[in-house]
Order: structure tokens, then sequence, then C-alpha cells
């Protein structure tokens, strides 16, 4: 194929002729009327990640398990300590205020009110009260959980319900005397009656 030299000659200045430079894209960014670059709009694709629909599906069903099942586990298990918690201080509680009364009992013989309840004996540790016949001074340790009184009674209240059946008459009952709230019984059990048991 023969080539004329015009051709030639056009294909040399097409070669040789410099290239125009790339424009980048802060060269296209044009300045808006307040004298800042604004970049031409771009568009955002989202993808469905297949992987990840069941999170993003409605809360319902496995998703709803899967977010929330270890959360309600841990707050029903921080639920349960903090009851069990609550539990152990009023039984220490309980079992602070029969010491106390008990001391004071024991060594001012009294006074003997304010006092703490059967219940709350019972739920401390102290199912035993002690008690002494002013007559004949015979001690003896009494089962509270025996006792056939609301478990709201305080204790002061059992003192003039309490009889040694030895000095007692159908006339007159010798007072009671209350000691102390024991955990063990410290005294051989003794013939104590309440006056509803007296016939």
């Amino acid at each position: 194929m023969w080539i004329g030299p015009d051709i030639v000659l056009r294909y040399r200045e097409a070669i040789l002729q410099p290239k125009a430079p790339v424009e980048t894209a802060l060269q296209r960014s044009r300045p808006n009327p307040w004298g800042r670059l604004v970049s031409p709009p771009q568009f955002l694709v989202g993808l469905r990640n297949s992987a990840n629909a069941a999170d993003n599906g409605p809360m319902g069903g496995r998703s709803r398990q899967r977010i929330f099942g270890d959360r309600v586990h841990g707050a029903r298990i921080n639920g349960l300590n903090a009851r069990e918690q609550a539990k152990k201080a009023v039984r220490e509680a309980d079992a602070a205020e029969c010491l106390l009364w008990s001391e004071q009992m024991e060594g001012f013989g009294g006074p003997a009110q304010p006092s703490p309840t059967i219940a709350q004996c019972l739920n401390g540790g102290y199912g035993w009260l002690e008690v002494m016949c002013h007559r004949c001074e015979t001690r003896a340790s009494l089962p509270l959980d025996a006792i056939r009184r609301p478990r709201d009674t305080p204790i002061w209240k059992l003192e003039a319900a309490l009889k040694c059946r030895s000095c007692a008459s159908p006339k007159y009952a010798p007072p009671v005397h209350l000691i102390r709230l024991t955990r063990e019984p410290k005294i051989a059990p003794y013939p104590w009656v309440h006056p509803d048991d007296d016939r």
C-alpha cells in the first residue's frame, strides 16, 4: 500500500503534539458564590450483604434472641444475686438486733422495749428465749417456733403471757423475767406453759 506525503505529515503532527493535562478532581471543582470549592456530586451505592441479612431484618425471631438473649440472661443473674445479698443483709441485721437486745437484757435487765419480733429472731438464727421465774428463780430455754403467737409479735409481749407451771396457781401467777435470746438451748427444758394451755 502506497502512503502519500500528506498522510505522513499528519501522523507526525499527531505524535509530536503535546497531550492535554489530565484534569484532577480538585480542578474539576467549581467555586460556589461564597468562594469555596464544591466537589461534583458523589453517588453511594449500597450492596446487600447476605451474611448480615438476618441482623437487618425485622425485630423478631432469631435476631432478637441473638441480640437480647445474653443481656436478659445476665440481668436475670444479677437480679438473683442482688436478691440473695439483700436476704443475707436482712438476716445479718436481724441477728445484730437480737444480739443487742440480749446483751441489754442480760447486762442491765432492760428495757425490754423495743424488741425484735419472733420472725426476726427466727430469721436471724436466735430461735430460743431464755426466761426466769421470779418466785422459784428457775430458768428455762423456750423454742420460739413452738410459741403459738403471730410471727410479728414482739418478744417483750411474751413476758406477760408466760408463766411457770410449778409456781402458778388458779388465782395467781408470778411474773416472768426475760433473760436473753440464744441460738441454741442453754438450759434443760422445763415445764413452762402459755396461759392458753392452762386448764
